[in-house]
């Protein structure tokens, strides 16, 4: 059985959560994305977003993150098996980032993978491509983050 026999249409993925902590946040932001709103209580408080919050650009990193865990942890387990090591390639790209909701200091979010498309590459023998749809959900049950993307990975 290869990997690429693995992954399931309708398939969705519980990929971690994240309690995002008002120090990451203001390190995140003055490292990357120093917007008032990420860097400063008093003025976040009275911006439009009404209190500290994360840059959607650190809730984008966190997700990669726990991708990339979840993604190890299942394919150790696949080689941990007997399988062969499969062939995980890069991603072309997302598409629709929505940043839904505020993620304010103390929130956690929960991260899911939704596989909605599988297809072999015509271009790539030996190669496929799997779509996804993903989304981050607050302790309140909100979706305050999503995206679709895809990802090649190894047919054989």
């Amino acid at each position: 059985m290869s990997y690429w026999d693995t992954i399931v249409i309708g398939e969705k993925v519980e990929i971690g959560s994240h309690r995002f902590e008002a120090t990451d946040i203001k390190r995140f932001a003055a490292k990357y994305d120093p917007q008032p709103f990420h860097l400063d209580e008093e003025a976040a408080r009275h911006s439009v977003l009404g209190g500290l919050c994360a840059s959607g650009w650190h809730t984008t990193a966190v997700w990669m993150r726990l991708n990339i865990d979840s993604q190890t942890a299942r394919i150790n387990a696949f080689v941990a098996a007997g399988n062969p090591v499969p062939k995980v390639g890069p991603s072309p790209g997302l598409k629709n980032l929505r940043w839904l909701k505020p993620i304010y200091a103390g929130d956690t979010v929960t991260f899911t993978q939704h596989v909605t498309a599988k297809r072999k590459s015509a271009s790539r023998p030996g190669w496929g491509v799997i779509e996804f749809s993903c989304e981050g959900v607050n302790q309140s049950g909100e979706t305050v983050f999503s995206f679709h993307a895809a990802a090649f990975y190894g047919t054989d």
